[in-house]
């Protein structure tokens, strides 16, 4: 028994390194020397519990998005409460930031990256708001919140950074729920008046 809780111990100690590890050095940067040296622990315990640096790291970059259901939250508030959702899964390491650090250079992490679009974030907006435009608006809201994450979590910068969750929420949750609702326009051209391209 003692055995076993220890052997629970080693595991976890490996794979939280790794999570730190990759999300801060992204896949192809990371070894199993790191891994390890962030455990404290012999190399070869990160291939006796896992198999290789590949398999570790599909187990740090699992994680689950918890999109909440948006038929159950008031239209007005689903952008506030997306952002809020997101900031949440974002503040620490996590398995989002271990895939965005990679994803640009490792096609696993690409590969999960649209996985959880379509798994759990389109099915999200199907069921709000028309089912022939849920592509776009989730489209759209990902990229908005793929791109803070990559400021704010990955490239660090300054005043994204630094802002507190508040602050966040203010700027970009009216765009969130601009985008998810269906209701943007295109900036007019001249004296053209705004061509509206979604709507519900």
């Amino acid at each position: 028994m003692q055995k076993a809780r220890k052997s629970d111990r080693t595991r976890a100690a490996i794979l939280d390194a790794a999570q730190k590890l990759f999300a801060q050095h992204g896949h192809g940067r990371t070894t199993v020397r790191d891994i390890a040296a962030k455990a404290s622990i012999d190399p070869a315990l990160v291939i006796r519990y896992f198999g290789s640096k590949d398999e570790l790291f599909v187990r740090a970059a699992a994680f689950d998005l918890r999109m909440p259901d948006l038929s159950k939250v008031k239209r007005s508030q689903i952008g506030d409460t997306l952002i809020r959702r997101f900031l949440e899964l974002g503040e620490g390491f996590t398995g989002m930031t271990v895939l965005l650090r990679s994803a640009a250079s490792n096609d696993y992490a690409a590969s999960r990256v649209r996985e959880l679009f379509a798994a759990q974030v389109l099915p999200a907006f199907a069921r709000v708001g028309s089912r022939a435009d849920a592509a776009e608006r989730a489209g759209l809201v990902a990229s908005q919140l793929l791109g803070l994450a990559l400021c704010r979590y990955i490239l660090k910068i300054p005043p994204v950074a630094e802002m507190s969750v508040e602050e966040i929420v203010k700027h970009i949750g009216p765009t969130i729920q601009r985008y998810a609702s269906g209701k943007r326009s295109i900036r007019p051209v001249g004296n053209m008046p705004p061509r509206r391209i979604l709507s519900n």
